[in-house]
């Protein structure tokens, strides 16, 4: 019973609040009397779900796949730059604020460019999903591994422990919540960059990912259907950030106080 009670306490509150804005969104439409090209009612969406959804499955496979794509190599990448920059002072100073290219590159901008260089294919659509959501990886595992416990630090030098040993016992176990901080930004910002590279470069690519779906449908006049792969997108984020959410619980619960 307390298992169920838990559980309830932390679903009930969001579902109802997704109810609350549901009904808002139909009593708001049906007010004002939006025209369905413009603004369509929660029924039509839930139709398109079901009508359109041979059109809205590969879709979501093929942004599926770039999105993980993309977070999984700012995962790695991203660890791996924050464990070299946090070797040495010297390193942070003269690499770091460059770093700061992925966070304010105009992803808008390149994304064009990335076809020249990568030809067409999956590849710019998930090198724009790495470079949206490689910086919060760097970032959160940087300033995690720059936190280590400096008594605990200096116990390890005391009994001789090589930097590998002090890195893979010591100052990554107790980065562990800042890296999953990181990840869970990332796993929302790679389906953004992903969708957003769909829009200029999907049709190119000649995959119909959630993107190219939604400039499609608005282009048909079908908001239902816009609607509809908006909030796949959305539900592929969640289920990203869920997942690393999961992960992280799972790696955290026995010994940090945010788990427990």
């Amino acid at each position: 019973m307390t298992a169920a009670r838990n559980v309830a306490r932390r679903v009930l509150p969001p579902i109802g609040v997704f109810v609350l804005a549901i009904v808002v969104w139909a009593v708001w439409v049906q007010a004002a009397d939006a025209p369905p090209w413009l603004f369509p009612r929660p029924a039509a969406v839930l139709r398109s779900f079901v009508n359109d959804w041979d059109k809205l499955l590969p879709s979501l496979g093929w942004t599926s796949l770039a999105a993980l794509a993309g977070f999984i190599a700012s995962a790695v990448v991203g660890i791996a730059i924050a464990i070299a920059l946090s070797a040495s002072p010297l390193m942070r100073r003269a690499f770091y604020p460059y770093t700061l290219f992925f966070q304010t590159v105009p992803i808008v901008a390149i994304a064009p460019m990335l076809i020249i260089w990568l030809g067409v294919g999956l590849q710019p659509v998930v090198v724009c999903a790495f470079i949206v959501s490689v910086f919060p990886v760097i970032a959160n595992t940087l300033a995690g591994l720059l936190s280590t416990d400096p008594a605990l630090a200096d116990l390890f030098r005391l009994y001789g422990a090589r930097p590998i040993a002090a890195l893979w016992k010591l100052r990554l176990p107790s980065a562990l919540p800042n890296i999953f901080t990181g990840l869970r930004i990332a796993a929302g910002l790679a389906v953004i960059g992903t969708v957003v590279a769909e829009f200029l470069v999907g049709q190119i690519v000649g995959r119909v990912g959630l993107g190219v779906r939604v400039v499609s449908a608005i282009h048909e006049s079908r908001m239902d259907l816009a609607f509809a792969a908006v909030l796949l997108a959305s539900l592929l984020g969640l289920a990203m950030f869920g997942t690393v959410n999961i992960a992280g619980h799972l790696a955290l619960r026995r010994w940090h106080a945010s788990e427990q």
